[in-house]
């Protein structure tokens, strides 16, 4: 960290210019008065660097902890630090187009509301979603009415729709558990607690809404206008996320890298689980939007973070992130040919001394390390060839073992601390957590742990990386705290037919359901389809169908918001039914966490 050019305020600056108003004071409340951002708990960091965190990651939240609205440049505004993400606004000739509405519908509309205040009541008059993870559509309803009564043209890249509902919700409760201690949402804001992570200081908790795209963009090289403002599309599935794209406003020689390019290395495998991201397509995509923009462009804006402005330096940023991708990838599929593992080549890899001293390319949200073993798990797999750990026992029974094996918990422990004082803290952690998973009840172990992982979140540069250490050592110390997770729900009115029905059949409880069979036909009125279901050997199968393939135990008659009723609001009021209304219940009844005794009006 001593080649880090920390006089150097060039990032500072881009930060700042084009600064237009804060929202004063920088916190937004929901329909009943609760928080649900605050930016004001960020004071802290105008301070000078505390011990308690590491040096570069504390000028990184500097810089992400700027709020306000900033004009980018001629008719292009973004709005920062009102949520993880940015709202960028670009006017057209009636009303403004907004780019990624935020996490929350309360953060999105404070955003429209700051960038109306000073420009004018425009109309929303497009609204564009960049990729299709939460923090970049889920404030949709904040800047266009539920439901897009007024036909809104909303723009998002291919396989969208299917990519946000596998991510939010088929794996969605799994993802926000692990979420919190991404985010460090727990945390204290404060200099020994959640100072940031990286590619923004945290997600707002506000309502998460979806409003379904009604314009896809299916390839590079198509063109849009909305409301008179010319777009250039380029396609990049594979990359940040599975269907993503940058775009490009030539009248106002702007270019959008979406979340491919910002100031950090990001993650080819998030903490909080995703799909793993190639990295060498990441790459690719990088050097064909230099090709494609970078001699029209004169700012480069992205969903995170701030701009780079004019041509020579936004070649150089996006040439360094290129080969920061290309290089991480190139290098571990090397060493993976010569026989090491995913865990032994992260800990052999050094980056370039330009890529490594590069304000851009440090592991403020990814990290060289767990990019390493993303890479090595995308072509290898979680098995690292070696047969003894082909089928070894799960973490408590092998802790168990560990412990025995060492003498027992009290001279584990006592290892521990001797390797924490010699300033081992990652092996004391290993052993501190042998303990801990073998008898959860033993106070020192887990205080033990605790306070490793507090060391070790202390000295962290990647946020994510901070924010999982300090939320492990709050949970050793305080237990483990009830968070709401309302993703899914959120989005339910986005969803198609197909994808509420896959979201059930992840829900079945296969061994309550070994022994049911059942077939429901599900004939939707407002949209005249027919769907069959059947339940037999634990698994729901589900296909559209337009009759005559037998008889059905139940014949339901609905509307799809009155399916979303059903899946998400423990109601059936208004559906009908022919056959067995016993059937319903049945099948509800080996759902995880549904409730069966739904009323069903007979016709």
């Amino acid at each position: 960290m001593g080649d880090l050019a920390f006089a150097d305020r060039t990032d500072f600056e881009n930060a700042e210019r084009g600064f237009v108003a804060s929202l004063t004071p920088g916190v937004v409340r929901d329909a009943d008065g609760r928080v649900v951002w605050d930016d004001e708990v960020y004071a802290f960091l105008d301070g000078p660097c505390p011990s308690t965190a590491n040096p570069s990651l504390w000028r990184q939240s500097q810089l992400c902890a700027k709020q306000g609205l900033y004009e980018v440049t001629g008719g292009v505004y973004q709005v920062r630090g009102l949520d993880l993400s940015n709202m960028t606004l670009v006017e057209g000739d009636r009303g403004v187009i907004v780019i990624d509405p935020l996490v929350s519908v309360e953060t999105a509309a404070a955003a429209l509301a700051l960038y109306r205040e000073h420009r004018g009541d425009r109309p929303v008059t497009g609204l564009v979603y960049t990729h299709s993870h939460v923090d970049h559509f889920g404030g949709a309803e904040g800047v266009v009415e539920p439901g897009n009564p007024g036909g809104v043209p909303i723009l998002a890249p291919r396989g969208f729709l299917e990519q946000a509902v596998s991510e939010n919700v088929y794996a969605g409760t799994a993802m926000a558990r692990r979420g919190v201690y991404h985010t460090g949402v727990l945390l204290e804001r404060s200099p020994a607690g959640m100072i940031g992570t990286g590619l923004g200081q945290t997600a707002s908790s506000g309502r998460v809404s979806l409003i379904p795209p009604n314009r896809e963009i299916a390839s590079t090289g198509q063109e849009e206008v909305l409301d008179g403002v010319r777009i250039v599309f380029q396609l990049t599935p594979g990359t940040e996320a599975p269907a993503e794209m940058n775009f490009h406003f030539p009248k106002q020689r702007a270019l959008c890298m979406a979340e491919n390019a910002t100031h950090n290395l990001h993650n080819l495998l998030t903490l909080r689980g995703a799909l793993v991201r190639d990295a060498r397509v990441w790459s690719r995509y990088l050097d064909e939007a230099i090709t494609l923009f970078a001699g029209d462009t004169d700012v480069a804006f992205a969903s995170h973070h701030w701009p780079t402005w004019g041509h020579d330096d936004i070649v150089a940023f996006l040439s360094q992130q290129r080969d920061l991708y290309a290089y991480l990838h190139d290098q571990t599929l090397r060493l993976l040919n010569q026989g090491y593992t995913g865990v032994e080549i992260a800990e052999m890899m050094d980056l370039p001394p330009a890529l490594a001293n590069a304000w851009h390319a440090r592991g403020y949200y990814g990290s060289v390390s767990h990019n390493v073993k993303a890479i090595y798990q995308r072509y290898m797999g979680w098995f690292d060839g070696n047969p003894a750990h082909l089928w070894e026992h799960p973490p408590v029974e092998n802790s168990k073992r560990y412990v025995e094996c060492m003498g027992g918990a009290s001279k584990v422990m006592a290892m521990a601390r001797e390797y924490a004082g010699q300033g081992d803290l990652r092996f004391a952690a290993t052993l501190f957590d042998h303990v801990v998973f073998a008898d959860p009840g033993n106070t020192d172990a887990r205080t033990g742990l605790a306070e490793v992982y507090r060391r070790l979140g202390e000295g962290a540069e990647c946020g994510t990386w901070r924010n999982f250490f300090l939320t492990g050592a709050l949970e050793l110390r305080e237990g483990v705290r009830s968070v709401p997770f309302g993703i899914a729900a959120g989005m339910a009115a986005g969803l198609s037919v197909e994808q509420v029905f896959d979201s059930m059949a992840i829900r079945v409880n296969g061994p309550k359901a070994w022994d049911e069979r059942l077939t429901i036909d599900w004939d939707f009125t407002d949209t005249r389809e027919r769907h069959r279901m059947t339940l037999e050997n634990g698994v729901l199968i589900h296909r559209r169908t337009t009759g005559g393939a037998g008889a059905a135990d139940l014949t339901l008659g609905l509307t799809r918001p009155q399916l979303f009723g059903l899946i998400t609001g423990r109601s059936a009021e208004g559906i009908t039914s022919t056959g067995d209304a016993g059937a319903l219940r049945r099948l509800l009844a080996v759902l995880d966490g549904a409730e069966p005794d739904f009323p069903i009006v007979t016709p």
